[in-house]
């Protein structure tokens, strides 16, 4: 079934006028400022832990528990602590917090204010799984790497999604990096990504970095990234991409957590431009990206039919559509057409 958000505006022939249509801003609709008391654990409403030491496909060196040893709340943080200790047959302990059957999303804003370890061998990271993974498999479910740091690039983060055709070493990503070559793991940063259709683009501390489309996958590779994702946040020891920890690297190692939110794309007026010259009226439109609108026009308010001059797919920044005039007065409408 579609569905239709429309705006009209009156135009008179020989006058410029400021139009209004919708466009994207960000509503909060899920948070966890983890202001428990201090030593508990993270909200269980909010975050299950996956538990194991099965490598988890990377030849990851720890052991995930739920013990308060590994993940808590402290002074406002949520503390995932990765320990260099013996249990359940591995030389290392740390936490995998997951929203998995509690929270999900499709599309929005997912941000993290995060303080990530450093070290050798050390892998934190922010990131999404599809819902749908019980049912189609990794990487079919798709997956969004919001931020990961592995600890000899103290210097480099990374925002990458995996998907059928692009998964692991495939998958396809960009590199972020701080003014001046700052190290991460000096202080806080905000993590995020604003997830629309047809597009993904990765920010730190509201810094875009990096975005990815359909247009930048294999040829026949599908874009799965249509359902909702759950989030995770964990710190690996090891693996096939960092290595593994060297006696440069110490222990405990700490990944704080400030905030998670998650935000949902709201409808906000924007003003339009429309410019004449001569007969010839451009109507200029900022759309998101993949979006159907419709452009119709009437000489008249008591005539019921509109006519429709064109339908055009949003580019994500600034579309325009021209008509040629008569004379007197013409009134316009925007549709966007919500699939």
């Amino acid at each position: 079934m579609r569905h239709w958000i429309r705006f009209s505006c009156l135009l008179v022939c020989g006058a410029c006028f400021a139009l209004r249509v919708q466009a994207q801003n960000w509503t909060l609709v899920w948070s966890d400022e983890f202001n428990q008391t201090n030593g508990s654990s993270p909200n269980s409403a909010k975050w299950g832990f996956e538990v194991g030491g099965t490598g988890w496909g990377n030849n990851e060196l720890e052991y995930y528990t739920s013990r308060t040893n590994n993940a808590r709340i402290e002074n406002g943080q949520l503390v995932i602590e990765a320990r260099r200790e013996s249990y359940g047959g591995k030389d290392y302990t740390s936490a995998r917090l997951l929203t998995k059957a509690r929270w999900s999303w499709a599309y929005g804003r997912s941000e993290a204010r995060i303080k990530i370890p450093r070290g050798q061998g050390i892998w934190p990271a922010f990131w999404t799984l599809g819902t749908n993974i019980s049912s189609v498999g990794w990487p079919g479910c798709g997956e969004i790497d919001i931020m990961e740091n592995i600890g000899r690039e103290p210097g480099t983060i990374h925002g990458t999604i995996h998907g059928p055709g692009y998964s692991g070493g495939n998958g396809i990503g960009g590199p972020g990096a701080l003014p001046g070559g700052a190290f991460f793991a000096d202080d806080f940063h905000v993590y995020a990504i604003e997830w629309t259709t047809n597009q993904i683009k990765w920010f730190v501390d509201n810094h875009p970095y990096f975005t990815v489309t359909p247009a930048n996958l294999p040829a026949g590779a599908p874009w799965v990234f249509t359902q909702p994702q759950y989030l995770l946040l964990n710190v690996a020891v090891g693996g096939n991409w960092p290595g593994n920890p060297d006696a440069t690297t110490p222990f405990p190692q700490r990944m704080l957590v400030d905030y998670v939110r998650v935000y949902a794309a709201t409808e906000t007026p924007l003003a339009l431009s429309t410019t004449k010259t001569n007969d010839l009226l451009r109507i200029s439109f900022a759309t998101f990206l993949g979006q159907t609108y419709q452009i119709e026009s009437k000489n008249n308010l008591i005539d019921a039919n509109w006519q429709v001059l064109t339908n055009l797919i949003g580019d994500g920044a600034t579309n325009m559509v021209t008509d040629t005039l008569g004379t007197g007065q013409r009134y316009y409408r925007v549709s966007r057409i919500l699939n």
